[in-house]
């Protein structure tokens, strides 16, 4: 029999859109078919003319309850306003082709549905357009959809409700003809998001939201050195057992839980429970242990992503040599909702109801502790209060599991802020060396960078890390600069504290690296650094039209207030380019945003609201790792436990912030992260221009 720990490390695997080590029911479309207002896999037209829109992404604020509704609703041609928004279960029509599984993560939910879902839309309203006209007996070119309704001859209608069953039976079309973007009424528009109203009021429901009849609640104990197991516990304490409201005290795979009629309750059980632990091999890990390790590796020879040219001889005969080594901290997702699961296992089946970013493991991983077969078990995907990335890993989820099957009923596992920020799959650390070479005229006529950090992608994909390069590990790696010689390499290494995808994944590690290390070459070079930048972009024309863009809408080279200064960096992530204008200043001793100015070109927006939300929250989600954002290790413990230790930026440090987008007509790009990436460089650079100093070290301190 394939034991717990076994199954979780086959499944955490994704290859072909299955989850080795089970059986999914990858052609999970029963669901649909046994419904007879599923036209397809995306759209539900119920007798009553309401259209149902499935979303196979989770929504964790960055906006997919929008904007992929909004492209099927474009093209089935119904009011976007008037549409119900349902989450997917998991299934073969979700998977996520751009990463093999059914995930939201890496900026990829707008690009993947950009055609697939548009075609769903057009589709079902050619399906019910024909069912229409099989009523009327006459030809479907005679009649004409719009607003939910089908006109026919002699002004014939009827409501898309009235022939959705009939619809449903029919094999949907192979050529589909999707609508000319002139042509497009919301697509690119402005929209209102359609999840505001839910959220305002308290309706929407999040995963600690939850209540299921008869539910218990359960606080877990986790050993406080990540990976360490229990040794010993006495499960019938007395004192733990007897106090109000406990009705089991149950042990899991990595942990001790208590369960009782409320989760403060259960809260105050866990808390007076005595726990002898086996630490594991963790226990000796500390901050200055992980950064020598990360040194260490880089003795290792490099898997090589770039080899172009020469570099060593280049560098060896430059007018003029730059050198320097970055530092990235780990960093903790932190979302505000934190980690929580509801589960009710049950002999012959289970319903699991949560905040989850990935179903289809989901699915693998609850098929493989309670032994159902994947058609008994029914996953339900709630509004995420925060992702980041963390909710990819299902830790949380498999413990809720395991505790509901051993008591046999419903139960809603909930994690203090404590249990999150410390047991976390944190944002991995890295050491970058770079070196340079520049000619008597300041021109750089080579460049290297050697990267050592952890993979996450060696966990949970291990399938796409060929030849030592992790392709997860080397976003932004390469620079769009014409550096004629070039050499980039990458050193996988374990550091023993586990680490998982957080927003921008690693982008935010190569960009800082590299914007920071152009911007040192200018410097050496005796050269502003954007015109620096901007004589090296001829063969590269989208990335200099959004450097020209944000320079100029920054006013660059104009006259600052005194104590003020700016830098700028450039990047492009996730098919987006963009860059970053940051003004700052230094205020008791610490650096301040006052102003950043960012240009972007992501290609076709489907809501250019949402794009400058997210262009927002990046530019704060960057803003809080490159001033406080730091993970630090002490006996193997994490030392930070709250808010207290790992701030958040204030209201009152949030900078003016000003979006240049680039009207395109290219196919769009991802937005939801790459903006995190761009603010560090831009900041570290600002900070170097106006006292001296460089920051090669994140979180930035100016102490001397």
């Amino acid at each position: 029999m394939t034991t717990r720990r076994e199954f979780l490390k086959s499944s955490a695997a994704v290859g072909g859109g299955l989850i080795i080590g089970v059986a999914l029911p990858v052609k999970n479309l029963a669901y649909a078919a046994a419904d007879p207002s599923a036209i397809n896999a995306w759209v539900r037209v119920a007798p009553d003319n309401t259209v149902t829109i499935l979303v196979a992404r989770s929504e964790m604020g960055q906006g997919v309850v929008m904007a992929l509704p909004t492209l099927v609703a474009e093209e089935l041609d119904v009011d976007i306003y008037k549409v119900k928004v349902d989450f997917a279960p998991p299934g073969e029509a979700y998977i996520n082709g751009m990463l093999g599984g059914q995930i939201t993560g890496g900026s990829t939910s707008v690009r993947d549905g950009w055609e697939k879902l548009r075609v769903a839309g057009a589709q079902a309203r050619m399906m019910l357009v024909q069912a229409a006209a099989d009523e009327w007996k006459t030809d479907p070119s005679k009649c004409k959809a719009a607003n939910g309704v089908i006109t026919g001859p002699g002004g014939k209608k009827v409501s898309y409700g009235k022939v959705a069953e009939a619809a449903s039976r029919l094999t949907p079309p192979k050529d589909v003809k999707l609508k000319d973007p002139k042509n497009f009424k919301y697509v690119g528009k402005p929209l209102h998001r359609l999840d505001t109203y839910g959220k305002t009021n308290g309706s929407t429901q999040f995963g600690i939201d939850v209540r299921l009849p008869g539910m218990l609640y359960a606080a877990i104990a986790q050993c406080p050195v990540i990976g360490g197991k229990v040794q010993s516990v006495a499960l019938d304490q007395a004192g733990v057992r007897d106090m109000p409201g406990v009705k089991n005290v149950v042990q899991v795979s990595d942990g001790v839980a208590v369960v009782a009629d409320s989760w403060w309750r259960a809260r105050q059980a866990r808390d007076k429970l005595q726990i002898t632990w086996d630490e594991g091999p963790n226990k000796t890990l500390s901050t200055a242990g992980v950064y020598q390790q990360l040194a260490d590796a880089m003795s290792k020879p490099a898997a090589q992503v770039k080899q172009e040219g020469n570099v060593e001889q280049a560098i060896s005969g430059a007018a003029k040599k730059v050198e320097a080594t970055y530092e990235m901290p780990f960093l903790s997702h932190s979302p505000m909702e934190p980690m929580n699961f509801t589960a009710d296992v049950r002999p012959d089946s289970a319903l699991l109801i949560g905040s989850i970013q990935f179903q289809q493991m989901a699915l693998g991983m609850a098929a493989g502790i309670t032994g159902l077969k994947p058609d008994q078990i029914t996953i339900k995907t709630t509004f995420l209060g925060g992702g980041f990335g963390r909710r990819i890993d299902l830790d949380y989820m498999a413990q809720a599991v395991e505790i509901s099957k051993a008591i046999g009923k419903p139960v809603k596992l909930v994690w203090t802020r404590e249990d999150d920020m410390t047991h976390d799959f944190y944002r991995p650390a890295s050491l970058t060396r770079m070196a340079g070479g520049l000619d008597d005229k300041g021109k750089p006529v080579a460049l290297s960078l050697k990267m050592s950090s952890p993979s996450v992608t060696t966990r949970l994909f291990p399938q796409i890390v060929k030849d030592g390069i992790d392709p997860l590990q080397t976003e932004a790696i390469l620079v769009p600069y014409d550096i004629p010689n070039q050499s980039v390499g990458t050193v996988i290494h374990d550091t023993g504290l586990r680490v998982g995808y957080l927003r921008s994944v690693s982008h935010a590690l190569n960009a800082f690296a590299n914007e920071s290390f152009i911007d040192e070459m200018a410097a050496a070079a005796g050269k502003d650094p954007y015109q620096f930048r901007l004589g090296l972009l001829d063969k590269q024309p989208r990335h200099k039209n959004v450097l020209k863009l944000a320079a100029d809408k920054a006013g660059w080279g104009k006259a600052l207030p005194k104590g003020h200064a700016r830098g700028i960096a450039l990047m492009e992530g996730y098919e987006t380019y963009m860059a970053q204008v940051v003004e700052a200043s230094v205020e008791k001793g610490a650096p301040k945003v006052h102003r950043v100015v960012v240009a972007v070109d992501l290609g076709r927006m489907v809501n250019p609201n949402i794009v400058k939300q997210q262009l927002e929250s990046n530019i704060v989600f960057g803003l809080q790792a490159a001033l406080y954002g730091n993970i630090t290790l002490e006996n193997g413990r994490v030392q930070q436990t709250n808010f207290h230790q790992y701030k958040l930026p204030r209201m009152s440090e949030t900078p003016k912030i000003e979006l240049h987008i680039v009207q395109s007509t290219d196919k769009p790009g991802g937005i939801g992260e790459p903006g995190m990436a761009c603010f560090s460089p831009a900041l570290a650079n600002a900070l170097f221009a106006l006292t001296g100093k460089r920051l090669r070290k994140m979180p930035f301190t100016l102490e001397a």
